[in-house]
């Protein structure tokens, strides 16, 4: 059978022992090992280190009966539900891996597959796709849902989030890599254990790692909060860190773009910080709803023209030297908006 996108956060966090098992495959090794993990870890329990059995692609090549004999066999030390884990596949296994999927009986542990990307001829993917009592998932480079976020969360013990805090979860799901957002949620757990209180954007955004896009932020909002003197200063450290003059006026565009769908948008400044994509949430969309009001729509146009011309300048033959060029753009800017 095949499970799909959205059913599989519940699938996965409370999986159904009786299954013959699961094959979990996709091209990002990442997100297919975390689906592999949280649900090793949903069928083991906390306590079962000894229910796990780990089969190597190879030694199953060699020995086919591997997985059949593993998902029969019992031990005297483990207790409760077993799992076998297939690591690795390819339709090269599909032989021994669906006779024992054929063979499987009530009492036999849950046998976990997974393997790379598959496509829809995919040997491997059929057997289990036309099993009556084995799954298929897929797992894509899609961010991850909203249910699929509220089972991270779960996991760590936090739950009933408010509407910005979600829009702030959302947002970052989209900008890191599965195993970040991951770490990002888990800091969250330990740093909400004994508090009550609901969880804020700012403590979403006091978690989120730290990164190169948060100086250039830092400098975007200095622009546009027409702050000149402070300028120089970031400009140079984003110099050290090896940001391009280039990715600073693209940065910045799309800074104003966003301020410039903020003013334009007929239901108001909030309302259209809350349209554009990726979100604006928590005190950074405070923080843009201020310039965006202070600037206002013809200024705002007249500030894109500005960046349009600054980075068609850069990619020029132009002799000037590309940071001087970009900083003049960005004071240039700033003393606009004091206007």
């Amino acid at each position: 059978m095949k499970l799909s996108t959205r059913e599989a956060a519940g699938y996965l966090a409370r999986p159904d022992p009786s299954h013959a098992g699961i094959l979990i495959y996709g091209a990002d090794p990442m997100r297919v090992s975390l689906k592999r993990r949280e649900i090793v870890a949903a069928l083991l329990g906390k306590e079962n280190d000894l229910g796990l059995t780990r089969i190597a692609a190879g030694d199953l090549r060699r020995e086919p009966s591997l997985a059949n004999d593993a998902l029969k066999e019992r031990s005297m030390f483990a207790s409760g539900q077993r799992v076998v884990l297939v690591e690795d596949a390819t339709d090269g296994l599909q032989a021994p891996i669906a006779a024992a999927l054929a063979d499987h009986a009530q009492g036999d542990a849950y046998l976990v597959v997974i393997a790379g990307a598959l496509n829809a001829r995919s040997k491997l993917r059929k057997a289990f796709e036309s099993h009556p009592n084995a799954l298929a998932l897929g797992v894509y480079d899609d961010p991850p849902s909203r249910a699929e976020i509220e089972a991270q969360l779960a996991r760590e013990g936090l739950r009933d989030l408010s509407r910005e805090a979600m829009e702030a979860l959302s947002g970052l799901s989209r900008a890191l890599d599965p195993g970040d957002f991951g770490q990002v949620i888990a800091k969250l757990g330990l740093y909400k254990q004994g508090d009550a209180t609901p969880v804020t954007p700012q403590e979403i955004a006091d978690m989120a790692p730290l990164t190169q896009e948060a100086d250039l932020d830092d400098l975007l909002h200095v622009v546009a909060e027409a702050r000149v003197q402070d300028i120089g200063p970031l400009l140079r450290r984003l110099e050290t860190q090896g940001i391009q003059p280039v990715a600073i006026a693209i940065g910045a565009t799309r800074h104003f773009r966003t301020l410039h769908a903020a003013a334009a948008d007929p239901g108001g400044v909030q309302s259209g910080l809350s349209r554009v994509k990726p979100p604006v949430f928590g005190p950074r969309r405070d923080r843009m709803a201020r310039q965006a009001q202070g600037w206002g729509l013809r200024r705002l146009e007249q500030a894109l023209t500005v960046l349009i011309d600054t980075d068609l300048s850069l990619r020029s033959a132009a002799t000037a030297p590309p940071m001087a060029v970009m900083e003049r753009a960005l004071i240039r800017l700033a003393m606009m908006g004091r206007r």
